[in-house]
C-alpha cells in the first residue's frame, strides 16, 4: 500500500510541484500538459500481463526504454515540446522509485 501510495503521489505531485514552482503565471495548463504524459502508459497495453506490481517498468515497456527518455530528454530543447518533455521525465522518474522499492 505505501508503494501504491508513493507512485501514485509521485505521478500527480512532482508534476503539480513543477507547475507551481517553475510556471506560476500558467501553472494549470502545464499540470494538465504534463498528466497528459500519461499517455506513455498505453505501452504497458503490449506487456503480458498487462500489470505486474513487482515489475520495473524503465526499460521493460517500449516508451519506458532508454532509447526513449533519451528522446525525451531531446524534447526539453524546443520551447514548443519542453512542458510534455518535463511531465515524461517526471513520470519516468516516478516510475524509476517503483523500481527501487521492488
Amino acid at each position: 500500500m505505501l508503494k501504491f501510495a508513493i507512485h501514485y503521489g509521485l505521478h500527480f505531485g512532482l508534476p503539480l510541484a513543477i507547475s507551481l514552482i517553475f510556471f506560476k503565471k500558467n501553472w494549470k495548463s502545464s499540470y494538465v500538459i504534463m498528466l497528459l504524459a500519461f499517455v506513455i502508459d498505453l505501452d504497458h497495453l503490449l506487456a503480458n500481463p498487462i500489470f505486474s506490481p513487482n515489475r520495473c517498468s524503465i526499460n521493460f515497456h517500449p516508451l519506458h526504454s532508454y532509447y526513449a527518455i533519451v528522446i525525451y530528454c531531446l524534447m526539453l530543447i524546443p520551447n514548443r515540446t519542453r512542458i510534455f518533455a518535463i511531465g515524461l521525465l517526471a513520470h519516468i522518474i516516478s516510475d524509476s522509485v517503483d523500481c527501487l522499492l521492488i
